[in-house]
């Protein structure tokens, strides 16, 4: 019998009618938990309830002495169908035939010796291992029937990777992507321009320093996306990716080409390799964009 859940709590008389009702069909005062899943009640009340019942079938039993001197305490009867006798009430069977006392022999206890004794005391159990597994398994608490807390053995809290190491390793590779950058812009035709003539005519700008700037950011931007543990949409990831490559890709062959032409003394880029260059700036801006974009829609679509 489960009764209804209320928008309020009931009190503990008014949920001993229905206590009563599921003692008497066990047979038995049933148990907490058994009264906290059939009653929908916390663990305050279903101990409530059970002390009450108690209560009650002492009182009964108090007033009640039978013949037989038996002793006082909760006796609850099954329901039986009418006309027959409960099996509490029935008499048990008593065998006519008395019980034999002929014993055949004693048993003679035997002495352990040395060796078994030894022996028997390797067999038992370390105490040491038994508090080592106790410790290590797994402890359930009982609270509402709906919930199980389960505790363990806590893991040990590693400490964060430092990241001073990459300031470190990133310090002089810095140096060398910029100069390298700087002088294969100065290599394929960028150089210093001024972008606010007759307005501001002394402002002047390398735009060479474009170049490092714009490639090797947005690798780092597309990488911190791609290797984001959790929050980025898979489509925005797998475009984070395949940039991320091509952009370190890119940037390794900027270096190459520059070193290369620099040893050789060129000193302007062919053709081919000052379009690929010119047109770096528009395909970032183009690829930033993208990521920003795809990020933040995804997000929202999610």
């Amino acid at each position: 019998m489960t009764t209804p859940a209320s928008m309020y709590p009931r009190p503990v008389q008014e949920l001993l009618p229905a206590a009563r009702a599921l003692a008497v069909r066990l047979g038995e005062v049933p148990s907490r938990n058994l009264l906290m899943r059939e009653l929908r009640v916390g663990s305050p009340k279903a101990t409530a309830l059970r002390e009450a019942l108690h209560h009650e079938q002492q009182d009964q039993d108090a007033g009640q002495v039978e013949s037989t001197g038996g002793h006082r305490g909760l006796r609850l009867v099954r329901d039986t169908p009418t006309g027959q006798p409960a099996e509490a009430d029935m008499p048990a069977p008593v065998d006519p035939s008395p019980v034999s006392a002929d014993v055949s022999a004693d048993p003679v206890p035997v002495a352990p010796s040395d060796e078994s004794s030894a022996g028997s005391g390797a067999d038992l159990p370390s105490p040491v291992a038994e508090d080592t597994a106790q410790a290590s398994s797994p402890v359930v608490v009982d609270g509402h029937p709906d919930t199980k807390i389960t505790t363990g053995v806590p893991r040990p809290v590693r400490s964060p990777v430092r990241s001073w190491v990459l300031l470190l390793l990133a310090a002089p590779a810095f140096v060398a992507i910029w100069s390298g950058w700087v002088g294969l812009g100065e290599l394929t035709g960028f150089g210093v321009v001024h972008p606010l003539p007759g307005i501001w005519d002394s402002f002047a700008v390398n735009t060479a320093i474009t170049l490092p700037i714009g490639v090797e950011a947005y690798a780092a931007y597309a990488l911190r996306a791609w290797l984001a543990p959790d929050g980025v949409p898979p489509r925005a990831r797998r475009f984070a990716a395949w940039s991320a490559i091509g952009s370190l890709v890119l940037g390794a062959a900027g270096q190459v080409a520059y070193h290369l032409m620099e040893s050789a003394g060129i000193t302007a880029a062919p053709w081919w390799i000052t379009t690929v260059v010119s047109c770096l700036p528009v395909a970032v801006l183009g690829m930033g964009a993208a990521l920003a974009h795809l990020l933040h829609t995804d997000q929202r679509q999610s």
